[in-house]
């Protein structure tokens, strides 16, 4: 295109845009109608998705189960505290010291038996002080009690409360603790003489009978003494199982072994992984027995070996189903009544003199 006419092309255009007058509300307008529509854009996209997010929702609020209430708490209940009884006066020898459940204290002397030592004389109702002898165990009923002389190791004595007088009897060598009878009729000993061993069992009369038990067919290591049941009617002795030997802990039991005490015969082997200290370890419907296990004492049921639970104490006296008499292995070594769980109810100290020694039980 020439410059001439491209001139005469602009010149006419303006002319032409001169003549048209302006729109003056069109700007206007059409501003106001893209608001409109992009505000009616939006209201149905809120709309819709408004929608979307009902028809989601309002099917798994409808299905999801309520949820559950918060479990209610338990209130706390504290373990009672054990009744504490106050220590008996300076003028305790002067009755019978009376134990929680109604047991007394019937003995008192330094473990091994040296030294001056305490008997309950029923019959006058009042203890004594007493040296003369190197053992004393009083029976659990009557007036007897069986002393030992350090110098007379193959003998026995019978000490009579009621007459102060003494029978002394031959029994043999290599003799453990005299153990009475629960009925207070007779006494058991170990016997470990190197041409036999087993048991002796001596009437109140001085009548004995020797039973020999093989060791090698009723094995025990450790702790190997022979101790009445509840009834009286058998012995007990404890069997080693497997496992080796460890001296931080006594070796394994397996069992143990009862013995008729009328004829020494073997009767049964119980499932009992421990030693039973005596007959008042048995409970009194024979179910179950507290021994000391390998490391701790423990309650056990005698016809499976299950235990129950650790007990303070191996050294019990059972005084019905449900109560427990036994001395704290701790402390000033209370006496304590506690139930079948453990779980103290009554609590006893010793008077001071008697702190440090061991001590004898029975019924009173």
């Amino acid at each position: 295109m020439s410059t001439s006419l491209d001139e005469t092309l602009r010149a006419a255009v303006r002319e032409l845009a001169d003549d048209a007058g302006p729109a003056p509300d069109l700007a206007a307008r059409a501003l106001g109608r893209g608001r409109r529509l992009r505000r009616r854009r939006r209201v149905a996209a809120a709309g819709a998705a408004l929608v979307a997010v009902v028809a989601v929702t309002l099917p798994f609020v409808l299905l999801r189960p309520a949820a559950a209430p918060p479990p209610a708490t338990p209130p706390a209940t504290a373990t009672p505290s054990p009744t504490l009884l106050p220590p008996p006066g300076p003028d305790w020898t002067t009755r019978p010291l009376v134990l929680p459940g109604g047991w007394v204290v019937t003995r008192a002397q330094v473990s091994g038996g040296s030294g001056t030592g305490f008997l309950l004389d029923r019959g006058r109702g009042r203890y004594f002080a007493t040296d003369r002898y190197d053992g004393i165990f009083p029976a659990p009923t009557g007036p007897l009690v069986a002393v030992r002389d350090d110098e007379r190791p193959r003998d026995i004595g019978l000490f009579d409360l009621t007459t102060g007088k003494t029978r002394w009897y031959v029994v043999g060598r290599a003799l453990s603790v005299p153990r009475w009878s629960p009925d207070g009729r007779r006494l058991l000993f170990t016997t470990t003489q190197l041409d036999h061993e087993g048991f002796i069992v001596m009437g109140v009369d001085g009548t004995k009978h020797t039973y020999r038990v093989d060791r090698r067919a009723y094995f025990c290591t450790d702790y190997c003494d022979f101790t009445w049941t509840r009834d009286g009617r058998e012995v007990a002795l404890p069997q080693t199982g497997g496992g080796g030997h460890d001296e931080a802990v006594r070796d394994k039991r397996r069992g143990v072994q009862l013995f008729s005490a009328d004829d020494g015969r073997p009767t049964r082997l119980l499932p009992v992984p421990g030693d039973p200290a005596g007959p008042w370890a048995w409970s009194p419907d024979g179910t179950l027995v507290a021994v000391q296990g390998q490391q701790e004492p423990l309650l056990v049921e005698t016809a499976t070996g299950r235990v129950v639970h650790p007990l303070p104490s191996a050294e019990v006296v059972w005084l019905s189903d449900d109560r427990l008499l036994y001395r704290r292995p701790s402390g000033a070594g209370d006496f304590v009544l506690a139930d079948r769980s453990g779980r103290e109810l009554v609590r006893q100290p010793l008077p001071k003199q008697l702190v440090d020694l061991e001590v004898s039980v029975a019924p009173r």
